[in-house]
């Protein structure tokens, strides 16, 4: 029977072989000949350059060119870092261009599709059949209405049939009205 501490001991590893961030802002521990030595790739490189530079004027060889060794390790790191962080920019610098070519590509067909559509429209508009126009009225195009009263009312067929109602007239004071006209003889 397992242990829970032998359960548990895999959960919380750190995968140390896969490089995590940003190296060229990343702490680093170099374990050298001259104990640890802390910091960024250029700090560490700056330091081995300078420990490689002692070792060169004490006339030490061997301690000179495993400085040396040290220093390039870290050289090459961050060339290499430098490197994919370069082909990132430039990959999201291609992926920004192909976006803002094919954002344009949509702009113009968009506005083309405006275009045809307002030129569709204005023909239609234009060139509509059985609708005259104001301006194109002419007067013999206008019928007179028939059998209007005074009142400027048109009768229509429907009326026509039935006959009109004849108006009423309050007889009016015999003072002030004047003399009724009289019948035709």
């Amino acid at each position: 029977m397992r242990s829970s501490k032998s359960r548990s001991r895999g959960k919380n590893r750190n995968n140390n072989n896969r490089p995590s961030g940003n190296i060229v802002n990343r702490v680093f521990d170099s374990s050298g000949p001259e104990g640890k030595v802390r910091g960024t790739p250029q700090q560490i490189i700056d330091k081995y350059n300078q420990l490689f530079r002692d070792a060169h004027l004490s006339g030490d060889r061997v301690d000179a060119e495993n400085f040396a060794q040290h220093a390039e390790h870290y050289t090459r790191m961050l060339a290499e870092a430098m490197r994919e962080q370069e082909s990132r920019r430039e990959e999201q610098d291609r992926q920004r261009q192909i976006e803002r070519e094919r954002q344009a590509e949509r702009d113009r067909q968009a506005q083309a599709d405006r275009d045809r559509n307002q030129a569709q429209q204005q023909p239609e508009r234009a060139t509509q059949p059985d609708v005259p126009q104001p301006a194109q009225v002419s007067d013999a195009d206008v019928i007179e209405p028939q059998g209007t009263d005074d009142n400027g009312l048109v009768e229509t067929p429907e009326a026509q049939d039935k006959p009109k109602p004849r108006r009423r007239r309050k007889p009016k004071s015999e003072d002030s009205a004047p003399p009724a006209p009289e019948a035709a003889e």
